[in-house]
């Protein structure tokens, strides 16, 4: 195939969906992989009939230690190889972490960090070949200021992806492989909705904090372009993300002490 392919995981609703389109409009077949192939399959004829580009679907849980593998698999039988990836699917649990069962932490854990770096792992080596790729790790604004209570193991995964995609970045820029972290902020998705926070999230942030989908891919897009290893997209965020690097930490920890319970449930 001429055209150039992209991985997007998390690709039925939200961040995801929002690149898959992104990531069409700029020439790229794309594989869209999530748990929910519905979704999946109407986004690719989307894609396919808007951008006259290939769209495969691949459903897969990445909670299953095998769905990277399979995923990959699957597009090696169908003659492709990823050209870009990008990170995306995640979730929150909510509430104190001892009220939480191990099995659902374990899950995001596997979901949010060991799936991302397997996939990378597994596809780099062919980008450094080819001296082209393009990858986009999803954090989070979360992943740069300190923890809150509740959700207690997202904003730690999140950092873990800062920090994961500052030393690809390093590693491999100067072999054609660009490697950015996206760290949005508030971002209009079904976020909020599958972690049952929406109505306090709702009532607790005012508009001007809230970014569309659309809006956070394309920053996405335009950042691993050009090769920045850390793309915070909005005013607001940028400012909150620079406040906390120039404060004490523990006024920044006593800070979100006192206004992580307007957004997270403990």
């Amino acid at each position: 195939m001429d055209r150039r392919l992209a991985l997007v995981t998390g690709a039925s609703a939200g961040i995801g969906a929002a690149f898959a389109r992104t990531l069409a409009s700029h020439g790229y077949d794309v594989a869209l992989t999530a748990r929910r192939a519905e979704r999946l399959d109407k986004l690719a004829e989307e894609v396919s009939l808007r951008y006259g580009v290939e769209a495969l679907t691949i459903a897969a849980d990445l909670a299953e230690p095998d769905a990277p593998g399979q995923i990959l698999d699957f597009l090696t039988a169908h003659g492709r190889t990823v050209d870009a990836l990008v990170n995306n699917a995640g979730y929150g649990i909510p509430g104190a972490y001892a009220d939480t069962r191990w099995e659902d932490q374990r899950a995001l854990i596997q979901v949010m960090m060991t799936a991302p770096a397997e996939l990378v792992h597994r596809v780099l080596p062919g980008m450094i070949h080819k001296r082209f790729g393009r990858i986009v790790n999803v954090a989070s604004l979360a992943g740069l200021v300190p923890g809150s209570a509740g959700a207690t193991l997202y904003g730690a995964t999140k950092a873990f992806m800062v920090r994961f995609s500052q030393s690809l970045h390093l590693e491999t820029e100067a072999q054609g492989v660009h490697v950015s972290a996206l760290c949005p902020g508030f971002t209009y998705s079904e976020f909020h909705d599958v972690n049952g926070t929406r109505a306090q999230i709702s009532q607790a942030t005012p508009p001007w904090l809230w970014l569309g989908a659309d809006e956070v891919a394309a920053a996405g897009y335009e950042a691993v372009e050009a090769n920045r290893a850390i793309c915070v997209p909005g005013a607001p965020n940028k400012a909150i993300a620079a406040v906390t690097k120039l404060i004490p930490d523990d006024w920044a920890l006593a800070i979100m002490a006192s206004q992580g319970p307007r957004f997270r449930k403990v």
